[in-house]
Parts: C-alpha cells; sequence; structure tokens
C-alpha cells in the first residue's frame, strides 16, 4: 500500500515553545524592601545606643577624673574644708541629674536624695558629714575615707539603672 501524500497544512507553522525571561532583581518583592527597612532601623537603634552608652562613659570618666583631681589637689595643699567643699558640690552635681531640686536640698532631703542610689549606710553617713564638715571649724578628716564613699556612690550613681525611684509620698487627707 501508498503512504497518501503529506496533507497540506491549512494552519500556521509553530515555533517551538519558549519561556519567559528571567525575573528582574529590581524592584524587589515586598519581602525584601520590608528586611531593608528592618535592618536599617536595627542598625540606626545600634548606632544611638553605641553613642548614648559612649557618651555616658565618658561623663563617668571625666567625673571620675575630677574626683582624682580633688585629691591631688588635697595632697599638694592639705586644705580639708576646700576639699569637703568641692567634693560635696561635686555630688550635688551628679544627683541634679537625676533629681533637679538636689541642689537646693538639705537635712533629710538630702539623705533621702543620697539613699536612692544603693551604697551602704557607713558610705551614707561619711557622704552626709560632708555637708557638716564644710561648715565646722576644722577638725580631723578622713580625707581617704570621705574621698572611697564619694567614689563609691558616684560609681554607682553614674549608672541610670541604680537609681531607685522617688518614694512618693502618701497624701492622707
Amino acid at each position: 500500500m501508498n503512504a497518501p501524500p503529506p496533507a497540506a497544512s491549512s494552519g500556521p507553522d509553530l515555533r517551538d515553545i519558549h519561556l519567559p525571561p528571567e525575573p528582574s532583581w529590581w524592584p524587589p518583592a515586598p519581602g525584601w524592601w520590608l528586611l531593608a527597612v528592618l535592618a536599617l532601623a536595627l542598625l540606626l537603634a545600634g548606632i544611638w545606643w553605641w553613642r548614648r552608652y559612649r557618651r555616658a562613659l565618658r561623663q563617668r570618666r571625666q567625673v571620675l577624673r575630677e574626683l582624682d583631681r580633688l585629691a591631688q589637689q588635697h595632697q599638694r595643699d592639705g586644705d580639708a574644708a576646700a576639699l569637703a567643699g568641692e567634693l560635696h558640690q561635686l555630688l550635688r552635681r551628679v544627683a541634679r541629674r537625676h533629681d533637679a531640686l538636689a541642689v537646693q536640698q538639705r537635712g533629710d532631703a538630702w539623705r533621702q536624695t543620697l539613699a536612692r542610689v544603693p551604697v551602704d549606710a557607713a558610705t551614707l553617713e561619711r557622704l552626709l558629714a560632708l555637708d557638716q564638715q564644710i561648715y565646722r571649724a576644722p577638725t580631723a578628716f578622713d580625707h581617704a575615707a570621705a574621698i572611697a564613699a564619694v567614689r563609691r556612690w558616684l560609681q554607682l550613681a553614674l549608672k541610670p539603672a541604680a537609681w531607685k525611684p522617688v518614694a512618693t509620698e502618701r497624701a492622707d487627707a
């Protein structure tokens, strides 16, 4: 038997199947945009935290250097009243960062402000003795113990997390 002749095609000539082009890398999918924004936010927060930490560290070092300078000055001139006054002013300046009224406080209010930093009772008493030492006639003054007490208090006070919250007074009406 003879094969029938090829039929004349009545339709278009078909070409081979072509795949669509690869997707472009730009613009990225919404998930990548979200990831980029999150990474940028984390980077900015990290930079902010790092700068804040460095500033606080610089301030701590500056205050402790000032304390060392006061101790060296006392070794040179031996003026106990001047040392007590300068140490007292240093305490008030640091306390003012956490309590604006610290520069005006006297007596029990000043004790409460100093006690907001968790130090032992002996350290607290030495700090309170500085206030009295300023106004007394020259007496025996343990400057090494006073400087050590101020240093202990300052090392804790210069860390904002160490401060206890202000005790609010109850209004008994």
